[in-house]
């Protein structure tokens, strides 16, 4: 009788062949599919490469970028992410592979932040994102919904500048950020509930503030429970508690603005406002329907968005052009010339002030207000640059690494808004078609307010430095221009800045 060896070995050489002939024909059937995955860090154990992304990680993955290549995987605990630091990778997966990454992948912020993802900037790509994005578009973030609210900007501007014009008689320091989501606010306030959100600049006013930076700076985090989900129970940063807190806040404050807006609801009768025509409209021919959550999570994205990303831009500017005298010198020579100093700044100014939309674009490019584009997550496998990108991989566009490729600008660490005045960099636009200059990101889900953002960015901005002479209070020493990482970036330290009027004593006295 043949030995148990004997039996052993012949099951061995026949298990063995079986594998190598099943191997053999799946590779047939399947073609030569490279699974090669882009090259990247290999990270820690169980946590991949999270600990290795530190405070800072859009500047962590640019450096590893320099390393690794403009198309970078990595391990994040039990997930895979994938990271474009180039234009040309931005353009891979945000033009050609568009739809495939047109998910959001889940995460504690649209969970405890986003009414559990029922918002416009988390939901799941399909019929109630588009009946959101389609009315927000139609009745406030549209080209001609721009339009129809322009006087509300010039009033509301018009308050500010007045209050900054009251500070500089007096002698007083004015901190930027805290004027510039007051009157963002109450724009987004008049536009969405017909009435300003704050009536008087206070602790009110300050508070909103502090939560709109609370929520962008908390949704930005890299949270381990996201990358990790069978710990996420455990909340090992703490994390999640703050964010049901501030939920909790939010819902507050928003519940408040639609119960007083219903009371109201005679007032506006033949003039319907953005919550009156979103109620209106909460049910489209598709049979999708909006529930009130929706609406709620729509304006939190509304007026969190709609004031942070843009205040941070101005304030980045502004701070810019106090380190940069020169450049503030010339914006002001271009606005004397095209303006005068009789009248405040209007919208209608801005297409003939190259040098102003210059300082914007150079803003987008070197303090992008989104670092780290939102993140997608891909539906199927596909490839890019010859590597493989398995299903569910999270994707990560580093904007801010885009921004300062040396292969693409010249000297990226300088804020020269000259590079725009001339040559091919001229026709470049921020809208999303120029893969060198993404603030907004690119493809379906792009940022909504890409219009908006740059609308409030030009005028307010060009109002701004139209109408004052700005300079670093006494004493103050150089300008802190650190970053705070966070779903925007902030300046780590709030600008503060002493001003001296330019114009004539009536251009501040007018709301327009």
């Amino acid at each position: 009788m043949p030995s148990l060896d004997t039996f052993f070995l012949r099951d061995f050489v026949a298990a063995a062949f079986l594998f190598f002939v099943t191997r053999y024909f799946i590779r047939s059937l399947l073609g030569k599919t490279n699974r090669t995955l882009p090259p990247g860090p290999k990270g820690w154990p169980v946590v991949g490469a999270l600990p290795l992304l530190g405070s800072m990680p859009h500047v962590t993955l640019a450096k590893l970028a320099k390393k690794y290549g403009p198309v970078m995987y990595l391990k994040m605990g039990t997930c895979n992410m994938v990271v474009a630091s180039t234009p040309d990778a931005a353009r891979a997966f945000l033009k050609t592979l568009d739809l495939n990454f047109s998910n959001r992948p889940p995460n504690a912020g649209a969970t405890h932040l986003a009414y559990n993802s029922q918002d416009m900037v988390f939901a799941e790509y399909g019929r109630r994102w588009k009946l959101l994005r389609k009315l927000s578009n139609l009745h406030m973030l549209g080209g001609k919904a721009l339009e129809n609210w322009s006087h509300v900007r010039a009033v509301e501007l018009g308050h500010m500048v007045r209050a900054m014009y009251e500070s500089s008689q007096k002698g007083e320091a004015v901190v930027v950020p805290e004027m510039l989501t007051y009157a963002m606010a109450n724009m987004i306030g008049q536009v969405i509930l017909s009435r300003r959100v704050f009536a008087t600049k206070g602790s009110e006013s300050n508070e909103f503030k502090d939560m709109v930076v609370e929520l962008m700076t908390s949704a930005g985090i890299f949270n381990i429970g996201d990358f990790i989900p069978s710990i996420a129970w455990m909340d090992l940063q703490g994390i999640e508690g703050e964010m049901k807190k501030l939920h909790k806040r939010w819902d507050v404050l928003l519940t408040k603005m639609m119960e007083e807006h219903a009371e109201t609801a005679r007032e506006r009768k033949g003039k319907p406002d953005f919550l009156d025509i979103l109620m209106a409209n909460r049910e489209n021919s598709d049979g999708e329907k909006l529930s009130l959550v929706n609406v709620k999570a729509l304006l939190l994205n509304l007026f969190t968005a709609g004031t942070d990303t843009s205040s941070s831009i101005i304030e980045w500017a502004l701070a810019e052009m106090m380190n940069n005298p020169k450049i503030l010198k010339k914006a002001h020579e271009e606005m004397d010339k095209v303006v005068g100093r009789s009248r405040r700044l209007e919208e209608s100014d801005i297409p003939k002030l190259p040098y102003l939309q210059a300082i914007c674009k150079e803003t987008f490019r070197k303090h992008p207000s989104t670092p780290l584009n939102l993140p997608r997550v891909s539906t199927q496998a596909c490839e890019i640059n010859g590597y493989y990108i398995p299903k569910n991989t999270r994707l990560s566009v580093n904007i801010w690494a885009i921004g300062r490729d040396d292969n693409v600008w010249d000297n990226p660490l300088d804020f020269n808004p000259e590079r725009f005045m001339t040559g091919e960099n001229a026709k470049i636009d921020p809208r999303g078609n120029n893969f060198e200059l993404i603030p907004f990101g690119a493809g379906r889900r792009i940022c909504a307010g890409t219009r908006m953002g740059i609308v409030l960015v030009e005028y307010i901005l060009g109002t701004l430095v139209h109408s004052f002479d700005w300079s670093v209070p006494p004493g103050a020493g150089e300008l802190n221009m650190d970053e705070a990482f966070g779903l925007a970036l902030q300046k780590a330290v709030p600008l503060s800045a002493c001003l001296r009027a330019r114009l004539a004593p009536t251009a501040y006295v007018s709301e327009a």
